[in-house]
């Protein structure tokens, strides 16, 4: 039997079903790509293997799991699953850099590369735009009739269900910035920023649904204000976490920063030792 969430439908319910098979899979082929590193000498964290299989499985759970709660806190609890903690968490695990490694040199690391550095991926990585897909998707859905609308279009709930999740990969990937892609404008201060702003973005929407249900939609006031509730306070921590990866970012740039002008600094000062004095500057 399906879960409650979960859409009803045939073509739908079929999608429904190969995203948690999807999802394992891709964690399958995750931790055999990690185990090939370790198996030739290669360090490979396997804190990351763990991030990234609690994401897979978090997603898996999202579509086949029971959720708690009525109908509008199941759907922030599958929010909170697929557009939050999934992509935190497969992002932390670095895939892109763990596929770059795996690979041998040769035209598919060659494509993966030029992908990563193709112009259409720094557009989308750019903090500001990652974050309006993200935040703007949520207000989109929730502040017009298009949420009331999904209810009775299954296929459109798994459409909009999808780009909820890419959209929350995007996010934390253009934040976190931690595998190899073409960064223009993502400096620190930019991420903060946007971080700081969708953040914003995101409690005030939390807010507003506390106070009203989404157009044409109508939830108990206990079922309405759990879900409102649980949309506030995960996005909290799931701020508090990008912010932390910021934090580390920061202190590991501005350690390497000091590292390498102590290293300018002795460097000039051996040169100078070993100039030959003048003698014609000597005193007599």
């Amino acid at each position: 039997m399906s879960p409650a969430h979960a859409p009803s439908g045939p073509i739908a319910a079929v999608l429904w079903t190969l995203a948690p098979a999807a999802a394992l899979l891709f964690v399958a082929g995750y931790w055999m790509a990690a185990a090939r590193l370790r198996r030739r000498g290669d360090a490979w964290p396997r804190w990351r293997d763990a991030s990234f299989g609690v994401g897979g499985i978090a997603l898996a759970w999202a579509a086949l799991g029971p959720l708690p709660g009525g109908p509008f806190t199941r759907h922030m609890a599958l929010h909170l699953l697929t557009g939050m903690a999934a992509p935190l968490l497969l992002v932390l695990a670095r895939p892109l850099t763990l596929v770059l490694r795996s690979l041998p040199p040769g035209r598919g690391r060659r494509g993966v590369v030029a992908l990563g550095h193709s112009r259409p991926v720094a557009v989308l990585v750019f903090p500001p735009v990652a974050a309006l897909l993200d935040a703007g998707g949520l207000w989109l859905l929730h502040r017009t009739p298009l949420f009331a609308t999904t209810q009775h279009r299954p296929l459109l709930h798994a459409v909009v269900q999808v780009h909820l999740m890419a959209a929350g990969l995007l996010f934390v990937f253009a934040v976190c910035r931690l595998d190899p892609v073409r960064h223009r404008g993502g400096g620190i201060a930019v991420r903060g920023g946007t971080l700081l702003a969708a953040g914003t973005a995101h409690a005030v929407l939390a807010k507003s649904l506390y106070a009203a249900a989404p157009p044409g939609t109508a939830f108990a006031p206990t079922d309405l204000h759990a879900g409102a509730r649980l949309m506030y306070y995960s996005g909290d921590l799931t701020e508090l976490a990008l912010a932390l990866v910021l934090a580390v970012e920061w202190c590991a740039a501005t350690g390497r920063a000091w590292v390498r002008a102590r290293r300018r600094l002795t460097r000039s000062d051996e040169r100078t030792r070993c100039e030959p004095v003048d003698q014609d500057s000597r005193p007599s």
